[in-house]
């Protein structure tokens, strides 16, 4: 299969607070790697997860942010589109303002269980990857660039989301869909044919299918979320992130999820 896509994978760590999402982005990108017929251009080194507050995580992170900036910005400037399989939420910190940058006018679609829009005011677990969205948005500088539109958000299959968040997203503008309201028809409609540029976190879909560390019931199913993807012109797509799969879970097998997100995906490299 060959594609327009390039490879990316992140394999430092970025607050990561468990083990098994660098494991799992490496499995991923390597399914990728196959399918595609390219090498992934590789970012970071691993390191041990611990559970330490966004201050501390941020400047640990630095390294590894600033060159996935300079891997997407590179594909970008080339002409492109960067497939991102990533560890945690928070390497967006680094990729967001670099698609803001090269590509102003396209919808960020956040396909998510979380909004991601906390601030550090507004925090109380302290987690980087909650900043993220809100960080791209300009909401508050994490050191690695804005520049994201916050009405040219959608928060796809959000349902766990803190009330001093759901103020935040609500004032600067960002569309929210519960999964209820997540059909490719409502998020073609939102998109209203601009391009697009598109992140998952696998704990958008119901537990049971492909683990992630932050599970939340009364998620999307695969099928669901491919519908989406179907339902967007494939030139309409600027770039792809993939993050938050969690290798090594007892209940679900690792082929097994890895299989599901490329067959899931693949709808987007057509």
């Amino acid at each position: 299969m060959t594609s327009p896509f390039s490879l990316i994978v992140s394999q430092g760590r970025v607050a990561d607070r468990t083990d098994g999402a660098l494991v799992g982005a490496r499995r991923v990108a390597d399914a990728f790697s196959g399918l595609l017929s390219t090498s992934p251009v590789v970012v970071g080194v691993p390191s041990a997860s611990a559970v330490d507050d966004w201050s501390e995580a941020l400047p640990l992170a630095s390294e590894t942010l600033t060159g996935l900036r300079a891997a997407v910005d590179e594909v970008l400037a080339a002409g492109s589109r960067p497939l991102l399989i990533t560890n945690t939420c928070a390497a967006s910190l680094a990729t967001l303002p670099a698609a803001a940058q090269r590509h102003p006018d396209a919808v960020v679609l956040w396909i998510d269980a979380h909004g991601d829009f906390h601030t550090p005011e507004t925090t109380e677990s302290g987690y980087l990857g909650g900043m993220v969205l809100a960080a791209a948005c300009g909401l508050w500088d994490s050191g690695h660039g804005a520049g994201v539109d916050p009405a040219q958000v959608i928060v796809i299959g959000a349902r766990d989301i803190d009330p001093a968040e759901q103020e935040l997203l609500a004032r600067a503008g960002v569309s929210v869909l519960t999964p209820q309201e997540s059909t490719p028809d409502r998020v073609a409609d939102l998109v209203g044919g601009r391009p697009v540029w598109i992140h998952v976190d696998w704990d958008v879909l119901e537990p049971g299918y492909i683990p992630a560390a932050y599970r939340v019931d009364g998620g999307l199913l695969p099928h669901q979320i491919a519908a989406i993807f179907a339902a967007l012109p494939a030139d309409d797509v600027r770039g792809v992130e993939l993050a938050e799969f969690e290798a090594g879970d007892a209940e679900v097998p690792e082929r097994v999820s890895v299989e599901l997100i490329v067959e899931t995906a693949q709808h987007l490299l057509r």
